[in-house]
């Protein structure tokens, strides 16, 4: 594709975005936790910028960032994304890989999805036994891209949230071993607390490069960030 790439920069993601300032007023039956959550989403940069640029989501910023830096998609690839919905990730694949006319995306997630063009979605809890199969079965073959955006319902414990989402993220990644292509790429979300360190360890055995990475689009106040695993080196 001649598509230009976009990326965020330090103000925010693209051209003509702008300094926000709305201040949301607590309504009577509106939490202060609400309020505040509100108020951050209408003075949020990448936001205001995913509905101007026509994304579902501001999280579709994190994954033009870090393809971007670190060239994931290429024109043709075949991509699985896991924890799809409500799609940004996967508007940006589809994008990127030139799809449905060149490469291959499914998509899946335990909530519903609207469609997106070139995007073949699967409704589906990834914990499934046949979760699995289902999945090498719509892609039809070995991917070049394992994406993850799953997180676990947030429980408010730091502990707990970190180990609920590490479990995801290693669950994806024994998805990607048995399903990338040699030279492929893994990338998925985790929360920082600990035992990451270790999950990189044994990614390092398995792949070129591992690091982690947090795009700008991902809040700084947040412990989320990624972990990127590129250069699959097979069996």
């Amino acid at each position: 594709m001649n598509k230009k790439r976009q990326s965020g920069g330090e103000d925010g993601p693209g051209r003509g975005a702008r300094d926000l300032s709305v201040r949301v007023k607590t309504a009577k039956y509106r939490k202060i936790s609400s309020t505040r959550w509100l108020q951050r989403q209408l003075n949020d940069p990448y936001v205001v910028a995913a509905k101007r640029d026509g994304y579902r989501s501001r999280a579709a910023y994190k994954i033009i960032e870090i393809d971007d830096a670190h060239q994931l998609f290429k024109p043709g690839a075949r991509v699985v994304d896991l924890g799809a919905t409500p799609g940004g990730w996967s508007q940006v694949a589809a994008q990127r890989i030139g799809a449905p006319a060149n490469g291959k995306i499914v998509s899946i997630d335990i909530n519903e999805m609207e469609s997106i063009a070139g995007v073949d979605f699967i409704q589906l809890d990834f914990l499934d036994d046949n979760a699995p199969d289902i999945i090498k079965h719509a892609i039809g073959g070995t991917v070049d891209v394992v994406l993850s955006d799953m997180a676990a319902p947030a429980t408010g414990h730091k502990r707990t949230d970190h180990i609920k989402i590490m479990a995801l993220c290693e669950i994806a990644l024994e998805l990607a071993y048995e399903m990338l292509t040699p030279g492929g790429h893994f990338c998925a979300k985790v929360l920082q607390g600990g035992t990451e360190k270790q999950l990189l360890t044994k990614m390092k055995q398995r792949f070129e490069v591992v690091k982690h990475v947090k795009p700008k689009a991902s809040r700084a106040d947040s412990a989320e960030t990624y972990v990127l695993a590129k250069g699959f080196r097979g069996d």
